[in-house]
C-alpha cells in the first residue's frame, strides 16, 4: 500500500513557497484568492494534501500554484553568471521567478558553473537529492565542450585517461577521464570528479588554454537543443532517473 502524501497548514506551504508572510496568505486565503478545484479555500490553517497534482488543482492570484518543494529544474546558464547567492554582478537565480527566490528551503545550485563557463546546471531545494547527485559514490560523469587557443598535440587523450594525472599543487592523481577531439582546437572532455576548475587546469597542464567552456552533459541527461541560454526547465522523474543513469 502506497503512503499518502503528506500534508501541511495551507498558510505555511505557501509562505514557504514564497506568496508572502502567513499574515499574507491568510490575507489572500480572506480575499478568496485561493481556490481548490475551482472553490475559494475557506480556511488559511487547514491542511493540504502534498498530492503531486495539487499544483493542476490550486491557483493562487487566478494562476497555478508554484512547484512544491522537492523541484529540480535544469539551467542553460549563459556566460556572465555567478552560481552564487551574494557575490556582486548577475546571478543565475536573478533568471527564476522573484517569488521562487524567496521560497524556504532555497532552491540552490547543484554544484557550480564559473563565470566564465556555459551550459547545464542543474537547480533544487531537495538538499538529499543535490548531495545524491555530487557524492562521489553516485559516479554522475560531467561532459564539457573545450574550445581551446591551440590545435591538440595528440597525447591529451591519453594523457587524461591515465588516471595518474596530477595538478598543479594537488598531490591526489585525477580519475580518468575521457577526451573526445572534434576539431583541432575542439574537444569533448568528459570527467567523473569535479574539482575546481578542473577541466581548464587539466589543458593547462597539458599546455594548452581553454577559450570557451560548455557544459552540454550531466550523467545520462543531455542540455536539450532548444533551451535557450537562460531559459530553464522544470525536470520530470524520468530526467532525474537519467542523470544516475549515466555514471
Amino acid at each position: 500500500m502506497s503512503k499518502p502524501p503528506a500534508a501541511l497548514r495551507l498558510d505555511r506551504l505557501l509562505a514557504n513557497l514564497g506568496y508572502g508572510s502567513r499574515r499574507d496568505v491568510q490575507a489572500l486565503v480572506g480575499a478568496g484568492r485561493v481556490l481548490l478545484d475551482g472553490v475559494p479555500v475557506a480556511e488559511a490553517d487547514g491542511r493540504i494534501a502534498l498530492a503531486p497534482d495539487l499544483p493542476d488543482r490550486m491557483t493562487v492570484r487566478g494562476r497555478p500554484l508554484d512547484p512544491l518543494p522537492g523541484l529540480i529544474l535544469m539551467l542553460n546558464k549563459p556566460l556572465g553568471m555567478t552560481c552564487s547567492h551574494k557575490e556582486a554582478g548577475p546571478l543565475v537565480y536573478s533568471v527564476l521567478p522573484e517569488r521562487w527566490r524567496r521560497r524556504d528551503p532555497a532552491i540552490s545550485t547543484v554544484g557550480r558553473l564559473d563565470k566564465e563557463t556555459s551550459g547545464l546546471l542543474l537547480m533544487t531545494d531537495d538538499g538529499g537529492l543535490l548531495h545524491r547527485i555530487i557524492s562521489p559514490k553516485s559516479n554522475v560523469p560531467k561532459r564539457y565542450v573545450a574550445t581551446l587557443d591551440r590545435p591538440l598535440r595528440g597525447d591529451e587523450a591519453a594523457l587524461f585517461a591515465s588516471g595518474t594525472m596530477l595538478l598543479d599543487g594537488e598531490e591526489k592523481p585525477l580519475l580518468a577521464a575521457e577526451l573526445e577531439v572534434l576539431e583541432p582546437k575542439l574537444a569533448r572532455l568528459t570527467i567523473h570528479e569535479g574539482r575546481y576548475h578542473q577541466v581548464r587546469r587539466m589543458f593547462a597542464a597539458a599546455g594548452n588554454h581553454v577559450v570557451e567552456l560548455h557544459r552540454d552533459r550531466m550523467g545520462g541527461l543531455d542540455l536539450p537543443a532548444d533551451l535557450e541560454p537562460g531559459q530553464y526547465r522544470l525536470l520530470a522523474a524520468a530526467d532525474i532517473a537519467a542523470i544516475f543513469a549515466g555514471g
